[in-house]
């Protein structure tokens, strides 16, 4: 081999070996990063849910970083503007006492709802649970232990994800494929990331302040923020927590229905 050539192969192997170090330092530096070059760029900004209401029963307003994130990896938040539909969500991070009066509203109703349970609250509330999987419901994963994913790495998402995961199907032989990030705070890379295990996100295009214990005896209240918000393609949130869910939800459903609107399940959402 020729000296010149030999330069050229010496020249290439520093190229290549300086490439490699130089990715196995930024992956060494931000754990965060989802390690493939296809997702490189994406972004760990910390976004909290929220949306601006409209008027005359018109769908809010999800905000364009919102709906570009979630439409991109193709979430779930609020469905399609001519079809009359509502899909019934709750939270669940504890057992408060009212979830099984619930459950008796959704079946004589013949209401299918999704559940986003916690570690906590599959480990506190099994019968329940057992009972939502039974009745048709839909159980959703809101993370073993309520973490606020854009604060955390991608392993400790899998982690915490998976945990529950995996408690709910050695249980009922469950298998979950929905996903709500606690406290709706999530970033495109949390998004991104529980994609890949197979989770499908899930969030609102309604909610009210009914899960502060301190606010419950507001009935009224309760009633007309429902009432006065459903929208078509409604993805309502609602908390299982509440006192006066578990008393209004009824009296809401009749009410919904009445106005024209038609409740489905997550599985039959419709963009």
């Amino acid at each position: 081999m020729k000296n010149k050539d030999i330069k050229k192969v010496t020249t290439c192997l520093t190229v290549i070996l300086t490439c490699v170090f130089t990715i196995s330092v930024i992956n060494t530096k931000n754990p965060n990063a989802v390690q493939t070059s296809s997702t490189a760029a994406i972004s760990d900004k910390k976004i909290e849910w929220g949306i601006k209401r409209g008027d005359n029963h018109e769908q809010p307003d999800l905000g364009s970083e919102n709906k570009r994130i979630i439409d991109k990896y193709d979430g779930i938040s609020m469905g399609n503007s001519e079809k009359p539909y509502v899909y019934l969500t709750f939270d669940c991070g504890y057992e408060a006492g009212y979830t099984e009066k619930i459950l008796e509203v959704l079946k004589q109703n013949d209401v299918k709802a999704t559940f986003f349970i916690t570690g906590h609250y599959l480990n506190s509330a099994t019968d329940l649970v057992k009972r939502m999987i039974d009745d048709g419901h839909i159980i959703g994963n809101h993370t073993a232990d309520h973490i606020c994913m854009p604060e955390v790495s991608n392993e400790e998402i899998k982690e915490d994800v998976m945990e529950l995961h995996i408690a709910l199907y050695d249980k009922f032989g469950y298998e979950m494929k929905y996903i709500r990030p606690p406290e709706g705070t999530y970033s495109e890379r949390t998004i991104a990331y529980t994609n890949t295990l197979g989770y499908k996100t899930v969030m609102w295009s309604f909610a009210y302040d009914d899960w502060d214990e301190n606010k419950q005896g507001r009935e009224d209240y309760g009633k007309k923020k429902i009432l006065d918000n459903v929208h078509n393609g409604e993805v309502m949130l609602l908390h299982a927590t509440s006192k006066d869910n578990s008393n209004i939800l009824d009296y809401c459903i009749k009410e919904i229905k009445n106005m024209g609107y038609e409740f489905r399940s997550i599985d039959e959402f419709e963009k």
